[in-house]
């Protein structure tokens, strides 16, 4: 591996080059990651999935949500109580627009993956609303070949 490989390198995780990424992900997966876009509401892959499975960074493979913690918001858009790895996600005020927002992006890949607010159910009182262009869902059946096996216990 050389030394431009490296930089992109973060633990287990593998950050493509950015013509690497143009290529792999569709042109809105592009946007909403690297640009911080949003998808249209109940036109997305995720937003009324209810197989069981974990969501994980379309960019790096790195695990953030899992399907036990999905519920239906009703805004279109895939909605969780909490990340399945708290230390997978980043939140950082976001002031662009009107209003002010929690921003959650991807520690590993630095992908934007949408908002956090205080609206959601119990426990937590948290919605994690977010883009299904930046994620990709990994089937409870196929945890363990796709190398997350180490969740197959959440579901049992």
């Amino acid at each position: 591996m050389n030394s431009k490989d490296d930089r992109n390198r973060s633990g287990p995780y593998w950050i493509p080059e950015d013509a690497e990424l143009r290529r792999r992900l569709t042109p809105m997966g592009y946007r909403v990651t690297r640009h911080n876009g949003t998808e249209p509401p109940f036109r997305n892959a995720y937003w009324d999935n209810q197989e069981p499975g974990i969501y994980v960074d379309i960019v790096s493979g790195e695990p953030l949500f899992s399907s036990r913690d999905k519920f239906e918001s009703g805004t279109g858009w895939p909605s969780f109580s909490r990340p399945l790895v708290a230390d997978n996600i980043v939140e950082k005020e976001d002031r662009r627009g009107f209003l002010v927002r929690i921003e959650v992006r991807s520690r590993h890949a630095d992908s934007h993956l949408g908002h956090v607010f205080k609206d959601g159910p119990p426990p937590t009182g948290l919605r994690y609303c977010l883009n299904s262009a930046a994620l990709r869902f990994i089937p409870l059946v196929d945890l363990q070949k796709e190398g997350y096996g180490e969740f197959l216990s959440l579901f049992q």
